[in-house]
């Protein structure tokens, strides 16, 4: 039985595994994040972060303790601090929001920091942004304000910890275009676990709460979960093109949608739906934009060089 599973899974173009696996990866993110959410409610969140990293660390030490010296052997000290810096506030403020807000709202936000990462690449790598991406962009944060419905004296301070957190999610994918262009991976990864636990370290030995047992195997999950779903982005674009699988990525509303209903009892709302619809299209359509001028700017180098 399973070698036949295996021989279909092998004959499968890798577009389809990756796709696949990207719908998985999107269930499990969902699961982490509801996990989280139920801790929440009695450990603070720095608390949650700081043993999860803990847990991550855990699982990438061999990697670090390989070649320590030759680990974190850098010339470009300031982008790793920089880019633990970002992945601190973005996990924060993602995590607050999450405790306070219902998930489909969470999740539909997140999805503005592709808008974020155009808008970023063009100030910061002196990327050219024609009209119909900007008007794209400038379509995808309406959708936000579908959702977030801010009303004079009363703004949604946790809708705007979901929008920040995107924003921070968008700068550390800048500063990993600079890192993965200069940097070998082992040493990206050890930074970044190192910089992320020392961060958390502080704020969760101020506000510690000591789990109950049941706690700490919802904590241990988390940590488990948060390996395997880096495990399973690596796989994903190994196998497939990131242009024709990254939409699956927008199968987490869906699960976040079902699951915030199940355990939760969060019913979604129809400014939600219709704000996250709006945030899906214009987000889709950046993409389908970038995707295209990254191939035409190929094709004009292939030109070029003949």
């Amino acid at each position: 039985m399973m070698r036949k599973i295996s021989r279909r899974w092998r004959s499968m173009p890798g577009n389809i595994q990756g796709s696949l696996i990207i719908l998985v990866t999107s269930l499990v993110s969902v699961i982490m994040t509801s996990l989280i959410k139920e801790l929440g409610r009695s450990i603070p969140v720095f608390e949650i972060l700081f043993l999860r990293q803990l847990l991550v660390f855990l699982v990438v030490s061999p990697l670090i303790f390989r070649d320590i010296g030759g680990t974190f052997t850098t010339k470009n000290f300031g982008y790793h601090v920089l880019r633990g810096a970002f992945s601190l506030i973005a996990m924060y403020t993602g995590f607050t929001a999450v405790l306070h807000l219902p998930l489909a709202e969470v999740t539909a936000i997140s999805f503005v920091r592709i808008l974020f990462t155009t808008l970023l690449a063009m100030f910061f790598l002196k990327e050219m942004i024609g009209v119909r991406r900007w008007v794209s962009v400038g379509v995808g944060f309406i959708g936000v304000l579908v959702i977030v419905r801010p009303e004079a004296g009363n703004i949604n301070l946790y809708a705007g910890y979901a929008i920040a957190s995107a924003l921070f999610v968008s700068g550390i994918s800048i500063v990993m275009r600079k890192l993965s262009q200069i940097e070998n991976p082992s040493t990206i990864i050890a930074y970044q676990s190192v910089i992320v636990v020392l961060g958390m370290s502080g704020p969760a030995i101020y506000l510690w709460v000591t789990p109950t047992p049941y706690e700490m195997s919802l904590i241990l999950m988390v940590g488990v979960l948060m390996s395997v779903l880096q495990w399973l982005f690596i796989q994903a674009f190994k196998v497939g093109e990131a242009a024709a699988i990254a939409p699956m990525e927008y199968s987490r509303l869906i699960f976040a949608i079902l699951i915030g209903i199940v355990f939760f009892a969060e019913i979604p709302i129809l400014t939600t739906m219709g704000g996250a619809c709006i945030i899906v299209a214009s987000t889709l359509y950046t993409m389908h934009r970038n995707a295209l001028k990254k191939r035409n700017g190929r094709q004009t180098r292939m030109s070029t060089d003949e």
